[in-house]
């Protein structure tokens, strides 16, 4: 969990960290399309832990706050009524918040299809419980237009490396080529999901259907980070749907979400921006010397994961590091 999805948690459950085993960390070393770009200590924390434990945590606080379970369930929804029917009955509301993921069987109701193939990212990653006491490390490069990492858990360390799967024919072989290079010999079966990867979608539902977190696209384009985005989402859809039914309104909170939203969305916007400076082909020696030779730029860099720092900012702090030629090659692309 980044800094900034941290202080979203905060807000929302009033207390300082999840009653989960958490590691964390404040240094890590970057590295760049296999160029050692240097360490940065004392950076902005980030915090690392297993997800099935935090998955178990969120759960138990809903329930514990009134919410009925219903998991385990096969059903159907009839989008024209907004009633769920269930193996055990039929629920209905006046309002929905899809929180169902990247592959949301709502938003395959709703749009025909959950995400667009071309813009999807994917991930893939291992849990190898025998590693303890392990540095956090970042990869740019290690997949295309995506990156590696190296992530300290209580229970071991997660290895894994995402990016846009349109530009990953085999992202099997690169994980393996990966766990070469940070010499890890391990049997240990892969697990992968998609990642909306900043393809988000600017009206994030349909009628009295809210979308929020990775079934609205809420997922960093560079970082692949979508928890501190999904809990805020999650917050904002709430809000929204209960502002409005207390005004006797429910088709009024789509457009109360999505004013909400706006800040998030135009962060996704230059964080897209960024990422064709990090990876584009013309630009990537440039971004490798700028960000091996700043150690205020990689300062930065974690700054804006912790929340203190805007993407748009930390563009026009790149943008001064750049080139005559890197700046023409930038606007023709």
């Amino acid at each position: 969990m980044t800094g900034r999805a941290m202080v979203h948690y905060r807000r929302i459950f009033g207390e300082p960290i999840p009653r989960v085993p958490i590691v964390e960390s404040r240094d890590v070393s970057f590295f760049a399309f296999g160029e050692d770009l240097g360490q940065t200590h004392g950076v902005s924390p980030l915090y690392f832990g297993m997800r099935r434990q935090l998955d178990l945590h969120l759960v138990e606080a809903a329930f514990a706050n009134g919410a009925i379970d219903f998991t385990g369930q096969s059903g159907s929804l009839d989008l024209s009524t907004n009633r769920l029917h269930l193996q055990s009955g039929v629920l209905e509301a006046p309002i929905i918040i899809a929180a169902d993921g990247v592959n949301s069987q709502i938003a395959h109701q709703v749009y025909g299809q959950a995400f667009d193939r071309s813009k999807i990212g994917f991930a893939l990653e291992v849990e190898i419980p025998e590693m303890t006491d392990t540095e956090l490390r970042i990869d740019f490069g290690a997949a295309e237009w995506g990156y590696g990492w190296q992530f300290p858990k209580s229970e071991g360390a997660t290895i894994g490396l995402g990016g846009v799967l349109s530009r990953n024919a085999d992202m099997k072989s690169a994980l393996s080529s990966y766990l070469d290079r940070l010499n890890l010999n391990t049997s240990l079966r892969p697990k992968g999901q998609f990642l909306p990867f900043g393809d988000f979608r600017t009206k994030p539902g349909s009628g009295r259907i809210l979308f929020a977190g990775d079934a609205a696209g809420l997922v960093d384009p560079i970082t692949g980070e979508g928890i501190g985005h999904a809990l805020f989402s999650g917050e904002a859809a709430a809000i929204a749907a209960t502002s409005a039914l207390n005004r006797g309104s429910p088709d009024q909170a789509l457009n109360a979400y999505v004013r909400a939203l706006r800040p998030v969305h135009q962060g996704l916007k230059h964080a897209r921006r960024l990422r064709t400076i990090m990876f584009h082909e013309r630009l990537r020696s440039t971004f490798v010397r700028s960000f091996q030779s700043s150690r205020s730029l990689r300062g930065e860099y974690f700054r804006m994961m912790a929340g203190e720092l805007e993407y748009g900012t930390l563009i026009r702090q790149v943008a001064t590091r750049l080139p005559g030629f890197a700046i023409r090659a930038l606007q023709r692309i």
